[in-house]
């Protein structure tokens, strides 16, 4: 979901924070209510509960892609909280883990947790949509960064759902991550499971 994208800029925040004083502060006027009664409707629970795969890449702030990855996840759902494990294949052969714990609130609000969530996520959801608001503290070269995101997501018909994260540090955007999730059936998980493995080697 939305919420893997913690674990990917840890990955190249690094590469991105020496540039911070060429960047310019970022912003939108997209309101969440807007997606209300759009379709078709994105209910999160029902979205990952089971298998999903995601297929992602990040750009840093001038548009250079950085890392592109597919991600597994697991979810399950008990009714009042999703529990979702990924684990992420980097096209470099690199592997990493994460698990959230989602809580459904009321029809449009939810909230998550995780290891390096700085409070509390915040998701807004209507029609089509959800929105995403958390801040992540990510340890590099011995400090750790706070470092927020806006992240989106929209469900499209035949069951793809579309998500970009933009990332910001001291108000100005950093990088954004984009991902596209699909219920895999098992020829193309089996196919796609090897495909970052072939590459790398």
């Amino acid at each position: 979901m939305g919420l893997t994208t913690g674990i990917i800029m840890k990955k190249i925040l690094f590469l991105i924070l020496p540039a911070l004083g060429l960047l310019t502060v970022g912003c939108s006027n997209m309101k969440i209510e807007d997606f209300e009664g759009k379709q078709p409707k994105f209910v999160l629970e029902q979205y990952f509960n089971g298998k999903t795969r995601a297929w992602g890449i990040v750009k840093d702030r001038f548009g250079n892609i950085r890392r592109q990855f597919t991600v597994d996840m697991t979810g399950t759902w008990d009714g009042k909280v999703l529990i979702l494990d990924e684990s992420f294949r980097y096209d470099d052969g690199e592997t990493d883990q994460r698990v959230w714990r989602v809580r459904k609130i009321s029809d449009h609000d939810y909230v998550g947790e995780a290891e390096d969530v700085i409070g509390k996520a915040i998701g807004k959801a209507y029609g089509s949509a959800l929105n995403w608001s958390y801040t992540l503290a990510l340890k590099i070269g011995g400090r750790t960064w706070n470092v927020k995101f806006d992240d989106w997501m929209f469900l499209q018909p035949d069951g793809v759902l579309f998500n970009s994260a933009k990332m910001s540090k001291f108000g100005i955007t950093i990088g954004e991550i984009t991902l596209f999730f699909k219920k895999p059936d098992e020829k193309s998980q089996a196919s796609a499971k090897n495909s970052f493995a072939v590459a790398a080697e």
